[in-house]
């Protein structure tokens, strides 16, 4: 946990101003995997559980509870580099300082026994729901962006952050999980250690490969996701907006540049976005997403998968025998495992299943 809190730290990153936001969150987490491998040194070396369990438990309590803050922060920051505002570091800082000192009160000051007892169940009550909440925000900010990539651009942005969901829910479970652990008799205490290796392992390297993605996904946020300020001023004024664009004068006319532009095979272009389909059909992008959605019940990247997805299939029936890679690419996907997954959700088979059964 050292190594993976002074690599989050101190490691470089690409020396490009798009990544500056990555590296505010990895240093967040740094900060995090820090206090929490101070905690597990002092158990391990120290022995504090096995001198003044009541000291062990407060230090646990209070560990976690700033931890659940910062390894928040550092996923949310991810998907909302307007999330982190001096107001709401202020607020939780000033949560977990009222936290430990109550902390303090319930296990150094009150007598034991019952009230105690009473004492550190509110306190434990406190932590999850404080470890809810914190987790709700994540996934929120998961699913808005993983809904405006795919209102938004034909490619699947969004697997790129599926890791972020998944560590979340993972960190939920754990996190509740260390808390219960605190609790064990001396002897188990093992467990509660050894427990994190896993945890932590797949948090560094959840970093370390969307490294690989995150200038790309960063470049989507830039274009389509604004703040929550931004959204709320837009909401109030949207009726005052006039786009670039003219919406078609005739709903004919614009029925016949879509099937004109799917005839001639546009959605194979790799990397396309609504904003670019809108600008190739005269229209903005407000008015091409409602169509989309009102007349295909999709979104526009579900719409443009369907497309290509079918265009593959007629390409299969042609040419047999062309290699999947190719047939991916020339389809518009920008990776054959891609192309693979949405073609066998969609058919239930792989592409070389369903071509050989076409055969047949």
């Amino acid at each position: 946990m050292l190594f993976f809190g002074f690599y989050f730290l101190f490691a470089k990153t690409p020396e490009k101003k798009i990544f500056e936001n990555y590296l505010r969150s990895r240093r967040m987490m740094g900060v995090a995997l820090l206090l929490l491998a101070a905690n597990y040194s002092v158990h391990f070396f120290l022995g504090i559980r096995f001198q003044n369990v009541n000291s062990a438990i407060l230090m646990n309590l209070s560990t976690y509870f700033l931890c659940y803050y910062l390894f928040s922060s550092a996923m949310i920051t991810l998907l909302d580099r307007f999330y982190i505002t001096r107001k709401r570091s202020r607020t939780h800082i000033i949560l977990w300082v009222i936290f430990s000192i109550l902390s303090g009160v319930v296990l150094l000051l009150l007598p034991g026994g019952t009230m105690q007892k009473i004492g550190l169940l509110v306190l434990a009550a406190w932590l999850v729901i404080y470890g809810l909440m914190l987790a709700r925000r994540v996934i929120v900010a998961y699913r808005r962006a993983v809904r405006i990539f795919d209102d938004t651009h034909a490619d699947d942005i969004g697997a790129y952050i599926e890791w972020l969901s998944i560590f979340t829910y993972w960190a939920l479970i754990f996190g509740v999980g260390c808390g219960l652990l605190t609790f064990l008799p001396d002897k188990y205490v093992f467990i509660w250690i050894l427990s994190s290796i896993p945890f932590y392992s797949y948090l560094f390297y959840s970093y370390q490969n969307y490294l690989l993605f995150y200038e790309q996904v960063e470049n989507a946020f830039e274009q389509d996701i604004q703040s929550e300020e931004e959204l709320l001023t837009n909401s109030e004024t949207e009726h005052e907006i006039v786009s670039e664009k003219e919406v078609p004068r005739s709903y004919t006319e614009f029925i016949e540049r879509v099937d004109n532009w799917i005839k001639t095979d546009g959605y194979v272009q790799q990397g396309l976005t609504i904003k670019e389909l809108s600008e190739i059909l005269y229209t903005n992008r407000t008015y091409l997403s409602a169509y989309i959605k009102t007349t295909y019940k999709m979104t526009f990247r579900e719409w443009i998968t369907s497309l290509r997805l079918e265009y593959a299939k007629n390409i299969l029936k042609e040419h047999p025998e062309i290699n999947i890679q190719k047939l991916a690419e020339s389809s518009g996907f920008l990776s054959q495992s891609n192309f693979i997954k949405l073609f066998s959700e969609k058919e239930g088979c792989t592409p070389a299943k369903w071509k050989k059964s076409n055969r047949e």
